[in-house]
């Protein structure tokens, strides 16, 4: 017997459920799980997929999470068949989700589901899904759909003609589109899409797979796959395909870079990607990261098996193994301790530039490697609010060229590694007390390092002393202790005065080959040495500002520091004779400049081997314009005065006479988002420029990029120095851009680097083509020699589809 409800009939229904409602409605809710299946291919039009309707908020019925709600303009309940019809502007709602059709039919003896005409499920979350005819069987876990649609997170769009759930795990779309990008009656056409025959969804695996699939690029199929296969985009973490790299240059030839992901556990993955060569042997690349509850684990690698190439494509040599691997970690021990590693080594110098390896030379630990050098390290660190403590130990490995003959151009050699020091135990230290210590802040540090060579720097470039190469190096061990005491006052109308005392002793043990010049000069093999240092003095600032009428200030402040104690001191160990020239020991302070950073500074040396001492006087002045909408500019001068000639410090540092040169630095910002800067010293007495660095930042909506100028009369190596760099990215439209790259040698009158691409960029697809020219050194059958190696890489990156993260900075 069947009963009818109308017109406009509604149920609601409270705790337990166990109706056609409900099933209807986890029915969709299994669809959906179908649909997220999140790649798929196709025949249908992606634009007839409906909008997400609008669900206006449900009454306050009380159903709570197990009540449910119906509405139909007709409720037919067959008892005989045991069958419950709703006809007419069907509405259903449970758990968030709502359900909507032209008719829903609930068979209670086999527990099928069949919604048909204008099926929409909209969810909780705002996704969507459509079909003309639905059914779901009774355990939720196999269902039919079609003419399926949907709507799913990231702005995904999927079609097809049928929609088959096979079991819990298993989901099929047959004759399917699948796309992320937008979508509408004006612009039918998406900028990318995948059509196949078949994609099915395997949630065990989390992958997501084709056959005779298509990619397409603005309609147009611009790749065949017969299988294909890729990480599940709604997935959290899903093994597949990435987004591949094309590449051609005439020492590799064209290259081919496909990497895959491979999902260990939830905590672990691992990036294979094999660089498929036409010249050359291929190379794999390996990149694997561990999290742990504590830290975690990266670790690169690469390696190939083949003779050596320039540039030019030319093949020489026997072949070997070539290997590198780039690992870091870093762990806490608990909430104050924390230690960790990196480890950098390759048995290749070239092997980065060969085979274009980039995110080479970063900081993996505490400290950075410098261009063309890897740095090893261990480490464990402590800090809390009052104090720091450090113990680590450094080994770098040198890639280089050196021996370098400038007529010919042509080098013979890499650094000697065995040349640069071992550095371990570096122990660093400091404590604050947490009370005032004579109305000031006291701080006490410590610091100690021991040095070890297998073989003496002085037998290698820039040195080259032929009588220590291949000796024994110099070894050293050093320990300091230093005190810090600094307070500070304002005085009558704004004078800010603080008076510094540092205390500082130093004590080393060095070690050194002796040639027999050495010996008969009276030198020693092996030196103690001992020093006492101290400096006090008062830093004096009297800032006078002043407010504009339409916004914005400006403060004019005159700077002065007066310093005095111990006489300048360097370390007075001869390590190396060479004739009439001696080299004293210097490990850390050979790179000291002069300029606005250490101005104000008692001691300007970046080191313990060479201290600044004396009695003197660092004047200045500062002056500081900010104006509204993010304007301003800045402008400090200043030198340094001493009461005597210094003959221990540097003379390319404009330190050594009683009036030092001038340092003059600048920033101007004229409008939001562009900012020039200027840093350099003048000659105290004829005002040339020794050293200038200048350059320009410019972040605006349609230019990004940069510009620097650096010249140095005379650089810590004895060089002159003199480039040029530029970078950018200029937005012709919303959609394209071009970018640029270029390094300039201004001293041997070369372009070192040149880069030229052309990228597209929309909310779905980036496509970038870039041109590559870099001057570098390649092994050749008669030595190093600096070559152009010339290249020509096209990378397409699809939102969702083969790639972890869309946009820059993802893993690729």
């Amino acid at each position: 017997m069947g009963e009818s409800l109308l017109p406009r009939s509604f149920m609601t229904e409270q705790g337990p459920v166990r109706s056609a409602c409900r099933v209807v409605l986890m029915g969709g809710a299994a669809l959906m799980a179908l649909a997220s299946a999140g790649a798929a291919s196709a025949q249908q039009s992606l634009a007839s997929i409906p909008p997400v309707p609008v669900v206006s908020a449900p009454p306050s019925d009380g159903l709570g999470q197990d009540g449910y709600y119906l509405e139909s303009d007709l409720l037919i309940r067959d008892d005989k068949n045991q069958v419950m019809t709703a006809r007419g502007s069907v509405e259903a709602r449970y758990q968030g989700r709502t359900l909507r059709a032209d008719e829903v039919v609930y068979d209670s003896k086999t527990g099928q589901v069949t919604a048909n005409g204008h099926v929409a499920l909209i969810n909780e979350d705002g996704t969507a899904q459509f079909a003309d005819h639905m059914e779901v069987d009774k355990d939720l876990k196999a269902g039919f759909a079609r003419n399926f649609s949907a709507r799913l997170g990231k702005g995904v769009k999927i079609a097809a003609g049928t929609a088959v759930k096979r079991n819990a795990t298993i989901s099929e779309l047959n004759q399917a589109i699948y796309t992320p990008c937008e979508v509408c009656a004006e612009k039918p056409t998406p900028t990318w899409s995948v059509t196949s025959d078949k994609m099915v969804q395997d949630k065990q695996r989390q992958l997501i797979y084709y056959k005779h699939a298509v990619i397409h690029l603005w309609g147009a199929p611009i790749l065949y796959l017969p299988l294909f296969w890729h990480p599940d985009p709604q997935a959290d973490h899903s093994s597949g395909f990435l987004t591949p790299t094309i590449g051609y240059s005439k020492g590799r030839g064209i290259s081919y870079q496909q990497p895959y992901l491979q999902i260990l556990s939830p905590s672990s993955d691992v990036v294979l990607t094999p660089q498929i060569n036409t010249n050359v042997n291929p190379f794999l690349n390996v990149d694997y990261r561990k999290r742990f509850y504590s830290g975690y684990l990266e670790a690169r690698g690469g390696l190939t098996y083949d003779k050596q190439f320039d540039v030019r494509g030319d093949r020489f040599g026997e072949s070997t193994f070539r290997s590198f691997i780039l690992a870091t970690g870093k762990f806490d021990i608990d909430d104050k301790w924390k230690w960790g590693f990196s480890a950098e080594r390759t048995s290749d110098p070239l092997i980065f530039d060969k085979y274009h390896i980039k995110q080479v030379y970063e900081q993996r630990g505490l400290f950075t490697s410098e261009d063309h050098r890897l740095t090893s390290q261990i480490y464990a660190t402590r800090q809390d609010q009052r104090s720091w403590f450090s113990i680590a130990a450094v080994s770098v490995q040198g890639l280089r060229v050196v021996g370098i003959n400038t007529a010919t151009g042509v080098a013979n050699a890499f650094e000697n590694t065995a040349a640069f020091p071992l550095i371990g135990p570096l122990v660093e230290g400091r404590w604050e007390p947490d009370s005032a210590i004579l109305g000031g802040r006291l701080r006490l540090q410590g610091s100690g390092v021991m040095l070890n060579r297998s073989e003496s720097q002085y037998g290698e470039a820039p040195y080259a002393l032929a009588a220590y190469k291949s000796q024994s190096g110099v070894d050293s061990a050093r320990g300091t202790v230093q005190a810090d005491w600094r307070t500070s006052a304002i005085v009558g109308p704004g004078l800010k005065i603080s008076p510094f005392v540092q205390a500082r002793g130093d004590a080393y043990s060095i070690s050194t080959y002796l040639t027999p010049e050495a010996k008969a000069a009276g030198d020693s093999a092996k030196e103690t040495y001992t020093r006492a240092l101290g400096v006090g003095g008062v830093d004096l600032s009297l800032p006078f500002y002043k407010a504009l009428k339409n916004g914005g200030s400006v403060v004019l402040e005159p700077l002065a520091q007066v310093a005095t104690g111990s006489d300048s001191s360097r370390v007075p160990v001869i390590v190396a004779r060479n004739g009439a020239t001696t080299y004293l020991y210097n490990e850390d302070s050979a790179t000291l400049e002069f300029d606005e950073t250490n101005l104000f500074q008692a001691n300007k040396s970046p080191g313990f081997d060479l201290y600044e001492g004396g009695t003197r006087l660092n004047v200045g002045g500062r002056a500081t314009l900010d104006l509204a909408r993010g304007r301003g500019a800045s402008i400090l001068v200043g030198r340094s005065f001493r009461t005597e000639f210094d003959p221990l410090m540097p003379a390319r540092t404009g330190l050594q006479s009683k009036s030092s040169d001038w340092i003059v630095a600048a920033t101007v910002t004229p409008v939001a988002g562009v900012t020039a800067f200027v840093r350099t010293r003048l000659d105290s007495d004829t005002h040339d420029i020794q050293r200038i660095e200048t350059g320009i930042d410019a972040y605006t909506s349609r230019v990004t990029g940069s510009l620097r100028y650096l010249k140095d009369e005379l650089d810590a190596n004895g060089n002159r120095q003199e480039n040029f760099e530029a970078r950018g990215q200029f937005n012709i439209t919303k959609k394209w851009a071009l970018t640029a790259f270029g390094q300039r040698d201004m001293v041997q009158n070369v372009w070192r680097r040149r880069d030229l691409g052309v990228a597209y960029i929309d909310e779905c697809i980036r496509i970038d083509v870039i041109y590559q020219q870099e001057d570098r050194y390649a092994s050749t059958a008669t030595g190093l020699r600096l070559q152009p190696d010339r290249t020509v890489a096209v990378s397409l990156t699809l939102a969702t589809l083969g790639n972890r993260r869309y946009g820059v900075g993802g893993r690729n």
